[in-house]
Formats: C-alpha cells, structure tokens, sequence
C-alpha cells in the first residue's frame, strides 16, 4: 500500500511540482493551501506523514503542528525559508522531525520523507514480539526497542522515533561521547544530510520531556565544541 503524505503550502507552484516528483515515486499526495483547510482535513483523515510549511495564511504551519501534536505523533517535516532560523528551532521543539529550506532539492525531500517513515515503521509493528536483546536498561532508564517504548523512574515518556533513536544511541555506550555526526548517523541513517542545529534542538526537546517526569534529570551531558554523552 503507498504511503500517504500531506503537503501543505500556499505556494501552488510548490504543491504542484512537489506532488508530481512524490506520486513518481509511488507516494499518494494530498494538498492543501492553508493551515486551517489541512487542519480539517488530517483531522478527518490522517496521513503516514506531513509536509508543513512555516509561513501559511489563516493558520501557519507552527498553529497547524500544535493542533496535530495534540492527538497525533506522525511524522512531520517543516519548509522554511532562509531567514526562518528561529522558527526552526522552535518548530523542532514543539515536536517536528526535521526541517528543509528553500529553495530545496526534490531528491532529498524524498529521502527525507523515506527515511522519517523507515523509522515510524518502527513504532507501528504491533507484531513485534519482545527480544531481551532490543532492551536497554541504565539506572532509571529502560529502553524497549521491539516496541518503541521508553520509561524513566517507572514512567513512561512519549518520544518520537528519532528522539528514541538519538536517547539509544547515547544509552548504548555510557560515558562514550558522540558527535554530531554520530547522531545524525544513529537517527536519519547515513545518506541522509541534517544541520547541527537539528540534532541539538532533538537533545533540547528530549530533555525537556525528561525533566517533566524528573526535575533532577541530568544524564543526557553537553561536551561543547565535542558532543554528548549518556553519563555513566
């Protein structure tokens, strides 16, 4: 079955050759010119994965991501421009997966959308049977890789696909500082380019959701100008 992908953008110039180069590719496209038309329609039918852009008349993309992150965790890539860097920021805060400027390469929007949901099949195999090998447990920390399940201090904390992968990759290897290469490896795979930027503002996000569950929450170290590490 084809995944579906929303693209949402007042730009018709935009959804109209971007919806051409996806359905070349196998993908169903379902296009919207504002915010709040895509807001209607996700809700009543929700697709694999969205393409957002930040600036949108009646709802822009950031009013549109909060609605969605309220019931949904699909995956969701933003369009900025170039002079967007705050919203990007705060964009992948509110919970984003990654963000593209423009003008922007069909190419790789395509191995982006790929490798998001490469990495939401994850989430979604409810066949899945628990492998003793797929769990990681540090201290308070248990990871459940077969079912994409993450639990501090008993409780379970919400992440999406690429947080869990970036808290794996550090967990896996107490004390062993990453770099952001590594990381970027470890959540978006190894052909797929993203700025450091990204990858701090995930590390930013995820120990916000920590520190909702523990305040004293500390494991996830900064090493400036190195990495992170998981501290031992």
């Amino acid at each position: 079955m084809a995944h579906t992908v929303a693209l949402v953008d007042d730009d018709r110039n935009i959804l109209t050759s971007v919806s051409i180069a996806l359905e070349a590719e196998g993908f169903e496209v379902r296009t919207y010119t504002d915010g709040a038309e895509a807001l209607r329609g996700l809700t009543q039918r929700l697709p694999d994965l969205a393409v957002l852009d930040i600036k949108m008349p009646r709802m822009d993309g950031m009013e549109l991501l909060r609605n969605l992150r309220q019931t949904s965790q699909i995956p969701v890539i933003f369009l900025t421009s170039k002079d967007d860097e705050l919203d990007e920021l705060m964009g992948l805060r509110m919970g984003a997966d990654d963000y593209i400027k423009k003008p922007f390469s069909q190419r790789l929007l395509v191995e982006r959308i790929r490798a998001l949901l490469r990495r939401e099949a994850l989430r979604g195999d409810s066949a899945a049977v628990a492998d003793p090998g797929q769990i990681i447990t540090r201290g308070p920390l248990l990871l459940d890789g077969a079912r994409h399940a993450c639990f501090w201090n008993d409780q379970p904390i919400d992440l999406t696909v690429t947080e869990f992968l970036l808290v794996k990759a550090l967990a896996q290897r107490p004390g062993h500082v990453k770099n952001r290469d590594q990381l970027m490896d470890a959540a978006y795979g190894e052909h797929v380019y993203v700025d450091d930027r990204t990858i701090d503002s995930h590390i930013k996000r995820l120990r916000k959701k920590f520190k909702a569950i523990d305040a004293d929450f500390s494991q996830i170290e900064t090493l400036y100008g190195v990495g992170y590490r998981y501290k031992e």
